[in-house]
């Protein structure tokens, strides 16, 4: 009797084949735990490097879903950052309103469901009004998103009076504490996330729909699909989601102001687009998007093991990343590798 073939190899291989974006995440991501686990052995595999890395990438972890969702059908939202600074200014001030300031039980517990519920209203408040701009309206995403960017940016800073907004301590110790002592609740909210969006896209219409409407518009009209509507509800997820990092954020820092974290804006968009996920619509998946957040921060924790690399250089280097995908990705990068997995699988 002759030995049949491995199939579960060869199905890795194709599997592979089928998909150069979510293959060469792997690649750089293992070359990249590589590189520091033997440049820096002592320091990468220290308990407090990973979990500061749990603490720190799912405030823009979080936004980059939000941004996934909205590039899939071929749009963006750019505004993710300020809508992100204006929950977390207006939650500040909500909880200081609503709450007294002594950490009892019923304040902590009421802290988080007050925060949630104003991530939820405030958050799809700003997504709904992006989605009317652009579904509506019909600006185009990144004209209207843009111009948002600068509007939601103005607001919190006229309520803010252009000032930092202190936290609310009983809420930043419930989001900064650890689950079983060891997992950052932060990590937990950002896992909740992915699961949520994992299943609306996998389990539900909604994933097929926004692929469809991103790969041709004129098609998913005459196909019966209501697009204006489809565009809402993306735009109000991507809204919901900025308002959760945004309460994210005003724990992990405890306080708010309108100028954090602007440059998550340029990091959620190389994320997504090193992830796999087409600028132009149609096509990605979470899991590239979720490889991407996890190598990306890998190679700022790493960067911040050589004292002499300065965090200025970081934006140089994630324009540079972002230019070189898209430039590699339009000479068929992608295609190129694909065609080299099918020749090794057909081998």
């Amino acid at each position: 009797m002759t030995a049949a073939p491995a199939p579960s190899r060869l199905g890795v291989r194709d599997r592979l084949a089928r998909d150069p974006y979510l293959t060469r995440m792997i690649i750089v991501l293992v070359a990249l735990l590589a590189f520091f686990a033997i440049v820096k052995p002592s320091q990468f595999f220290g308990l407090r490097t990973w979990t500061g890395m749990a603490v720190q990438f799912p405030e823009f972890g979080i936004m980059a879903l939000g941004v996934m969702i909205t590039m899939f059908t071929a749009g963006i939202d750019l505004s993710m950052v300020s809508v992100a600074n204006l929950t977390g200014i207006i939650t500040a001030y909500m909880l200081k309103a609503a709450l007294p300031a002594e950490a009892t039980g019923t304040n902590y517990v009421l802290s988080v469901l007050l925060a949630v519920l104003m991530a939820v209203i405030v958050g799809g408040a700003c997504g709904a009004f992006n989605g009317f701009l652009i579904s509506r309206v019909k600006i185009p995403p990144i004209l209207a998103t843009l111009g948002t960017l600068e509007l939601f940016g103005g607001i919190a800073i006229v309520i803010s009076e252009g000032k930092g907004v202190p936290g609310f301590k009983p809420f930043s110790d419930v989001i900064t504490g650890k689950l079983l002592g060891v997992i950052p609740i932060q990590l937990v909210v950002f896992l909740v996330c992915v699961a949520v969006i994992g299943s609306l896209l996998t389990f539900t219409g909604f994933g097929t729909k926004i692929l469809m409407l991103g790969t041709n518009e004129t098609a998913a009209r005459f196909s019966g699909m209501k697009v204006t509507s489809l565009l809402m509800r993306t735009y109000i997820l991507s809204g919901m989601l900025a308002g959760i990092a945004g309460v994210i954020m005003l724990a992990t820092y405890n306080s708010a102001k309108a100028g954090n974290a602007e440059p998550y804006t340029l990091l959620t968009i190389l994320i997504v687009v090193l992830g796999g996920v087409n600028p132009n619509g149609g096509k990605g998946r979470i899991t590239g998007v979720i490889l991407a957040i996890l190598t990306l921060q890998i190679l700022a924790s790493g960067l911040n093991m050589f004292p002499d690399i300065s965090n200025f250089y970081r934006p140089l280097i994630w324009g540079g990343v972002l230019l070189a995908i898209i430039t590699m990705d339009e000479f068929k990068g992608g295609a190129v590798l694909s065609r080299l997995l099918t020749r090794k699988a057909e081998s």
